[in-house]
């Protein structure tokens, strides 16, 4: 069977590609492996995360988006390319029409990269949406409804929020602080209190396995392993979960800054909306413990978990691949 569309979450730290009545087909983290004396890719999406911090100095493992924009076109092709022959096959002669997420934020020029990037790749045609729109849809929001709906979707480059109204964005603001930002945080906080180093990776799985967003009376602890930065030798500490939320409380409060933007810029009748409604949270962030709770007490609004948050955003690509001429008004122009 020919794949002639094919729907894409092109994330800072994941891509999602799914594919109309086939599902989502790859879950892969965003990076790629260079051979770097001859600029040859080596590996990419899981098997090249496998390699961070663990090659060799011919070896370099990249991840070709930085804050959910193109930072290196060459790789960022590369991996398109990956992905989308992965999804139609070696022996399909089809170059599929495919719908690729971008941030609100990004500008003209930025689009039009990716648009290149994903043409140079092997796609027949690109249409680059945004976001915010595409996790309102994965998440069952009406978009078209001429009721406004605020959707808080927390990547990894980036997040985003945005109150949504007849099938365009209202209101927006842009956080260039997310999962990555997060790991980041919680390595940072690790060597200021425990004077240890710890790697990208361990970071990451602190924030997964205990990771929250507020401080609570039952802990959630774990082991972990670095090196101390004293001694220069490997140490053991255990870090628990409030350790973890005070690490992000900074910058989760920056996305709650974004909020209160986003509903400073929104007309009253909206406002009334979203508070009768209530704030929806999309993306890998909202898998943080507590997310929810965190911005009702910032907002006093009622806040809900995406359902499959870390997949709104491909979902929401798979429906508007499945309708595409209704949604014609909400893609960006693909020239």
């Amino acid at each position: 069977m020919f794949t002639r569309k094919i729907g894409i979450d092109l994330g800072t730290a994941n891509t999602i590609v799914f594919v109309p009545k086939r599902g989502f087909i790859i879950n892969e983290p965003t990076i790629v492996a260079l051979s770097l004396p001859d600029n040859k890719v080596l590996a990419v999406g899981r098997e090249a995360k496998d390699m961070i911090g663990r090659t060799p100095a011919d070896i370099g493992a990249y991840r070709p988006l930085k804050d959910g924009v193109i930072a290196d076109y060459f790789i960022t092709k590369a991996m398109l390319k990956y992905f989308i022959a992965k999804s139609v096959g070696m022996f399909n002669l089809v170059r599929p029409d495919v719908v690729i997420s971008a941030p609100a934020g990004t500008t003209q020029v930025e689009r039009r990269a990716i648009m290149n990037a994903a043409r140079d790749a092997g796609a027949k045609e690109a249409y680059i949406v945004k976001e915010p729109i595409l996790a309102a849809l994965g998440a069952g929001i009406p978009i078209n409804a001429h009721c406004g709906n605020m959707i808080i979707n927390i990547g990894g480059g980036t997040s985003e929020v945005a109150v949504i109204s007849l099938g365009g964005i209202v209101s927006w603001a842009s956080q260039r602080v997310a999962g990555n930002k997060f790991d980041q945080a919680i390595s940072d906080y690790i060597k200021r209190k425990y004077s240890l180093a710890i790697g990208e990776q361990t970071a990451e799985t602190i924030k997964m396995e205990i990771g929250s967003a507020l401080p609570t009376r039952e802990k959630l602890e774990m082991q972990i392993r670095g090196r101390d930065l004293v001694s220069g030798l490997p140490k053991d500490i255990t870090i628990n979960s409030n350790e973890v939320a005070e690490a992000l409380n900074h910058h989760l409060m920056d996305i709650a800054a974004a909020v209160q933007t986003v509903f400073n810029e929104t007309p009253p009748e909206l406002v009334a909306d979203v508070m009768e409604k209530g704030i929806i949270v999309s993306g890998g962030g909202a898998h943080l413990r507590h997310i929810d709770e965190f911005f009702k007490r910032m907002t006093g609004v009622e806040t809900y978990i995406a359902e499959e948050p870390l997949f709104c955003v491909a979902k929401g690509a798979g429906l508007m691949l499945t309708h595409l001429d209704v949604y014609k008004r909400t893609l960006l122009n693909k020239r």
